[in-house]
């Protein structure tokens, strides 16, 4: 039986999503946004499976990036995957950023992710597993800190098309989903969320 795997990312300033059937892709979509990224994913894969002429009963499984990116993006996704699991009584499996850049490359390998505010991530994958995701202050420092292993990268916006990015989501998860106590997707930050506690104090709650 050939599974049906659809798999999203909205990680960065984008909505992106492949579906898989096997090792077929039939829908594979990247919009450009800095916004909205909540309201367009559903829509945007309901999209994708009427255009393969599919259900949500359909699938199998679903993928979704777990990071590092936009806090707000990555949230909205792992959340929405989530939710989307345990309606549909199917697995969902969380992908990193840098996992998902190295899919289908030789081992071992390094994947180097380029962020926004010259902050950047490598993780090392060899041939008994990965590291950790390492937060670096730019490039230049993820190069020095990989050496001379092989390496892969992609930048935010992606210098490698975020189609590549999110149907390595797709392909990881389809190769992943049927392992045993599979955990549930969980974001990956790396580095805290830009945005600061308030000041003010809780309001007092009353007998």
């Amino acid at each position: 039986m050939t599974d049906t795997v659809l798999a999203f990312d909205t990680s960065s300033a984008c909505v992106a999503a492949c579906l898989l059937r096997g090792p077929e892709v039939l829908c594979l979509r990247h919009e450009e946004m800095a916004r909205g990224q909540a309201e367009r994913l559903v829509p945007m894969l309901e999209e994708m499976l009427e255009e393969a002429g599919l259900g949500w009963r359909d699938l199998d499984a679903l993928g979704v990036c777990t990071g590092p990116g936009n806090f707000t993006g990555i949230r909205i996704s792992v959340a929405t995957a989530r939710g989307l699991a345990l309606s549909l009584g199917i697995p969902a499996v969380g992908v990193t950023a840098p996992e998902a850049t190295v899919w289908g490359a030789a081992r071992p390998v390094a994947a180097a992710v380029v962020g926004s505010r010259r902050m950047s991530y490598a993780q090392r994958f060899g041939a008994n597993g990965a590291g950790p995701v390492l937060s670096l202050p730019d490039a230049e420092a993820i190069a020095a800190e990989l050496g001379e292993m092989p390496t892969l990268s992609h930048s935010l916006p992606f210098a490698r098309p975020a189609q590549s990015l999110v149907e390595g989501v797709a392909r990881v998860a389809g190769e992943r989903f049927r392992a045993p106590d599979l955990p549930r997707p969980s974001p990956v930050y790396v580095r805290p969320a830009d945005a600061a506690p308030s000041r003010e104090a809780p309001p007092a709650i009353l007998p």
